[in-house]
């Protein structure tokens, strides 16, 4: 896929700086890291490269909470859902207070769909496909902002590794 470019958002405040630093750090230095921890998921594709904080919802009781009653989110913050096969998957943004964009990953970790800005106390009904393993839930906008699109690989400790498109090293 060519050289990736790492982008740190930890120190970016809102929405407008981050859009503008994307663009300097997309042609800027290539970072590629190693391995896999519980609270880091990498993404890679053609935009680059980025690494969010993630929570991980992996029991029904988790799924269903979800992002639900909070105010705000870290820009670079977000929850991974987890499920135990490929399965037709739908959300909706009852109680969740915030926008968020929807990515949703097969099997091997691969986004096959993304949803942007889902508007918040929607409770409308957002089809993410029928094989759908992991759903990442991001800031509104971010996505979009990155280039994060179907084809970008999603690499974390909980993606089964004998699946996995970008495997933990």
């Amino acid at each position: 896929m060519g050289k990736r470019a790492f982008i740190n958002f930890g120190k970016i405040a809102n929405r407008v700086l981050f859009t503008g630093c994307v663009a300097a750090s997309l042609g800027a230095a290539s970072s590629v890291w190693a391995g896999c921890t519980a609270g880091s998921l990498e993404l890679r594709g053609d935009w680059g490269q980025a690494r969010f904080t993630v929570e991980v919802a992996d029991t029904d009781a988790e799924r269903a909470q979800g992002l639900m009653h909070r105010e705000s989110m870290p820009m670079s913050a977000g929850m991974l859902f987890v499920y135990e096969y490929a399965q037709p998957a739908s959300f909706w943004m009852r109680n969740t207070l915030i926008p968020l964009d929807l990515i949703f990953a097969d099997n091997a970790g691969v986004v096959r769909h993304v949803h942007h800005e889902a508007v918040p106390l929607d409770e409308s009904p957002i089809p993410g496909g029928n094989a759908v393993r992991y759903v990442l839930e991001i800031n509104g906008g971010l996505a979009r902002a990155m280039g994060i699109d179907a084809g970008t690989e999603l690499r974390h400790a909980d993606i089964a590794q004998e699946n996995a498109s970008w495997r933990c090293e």
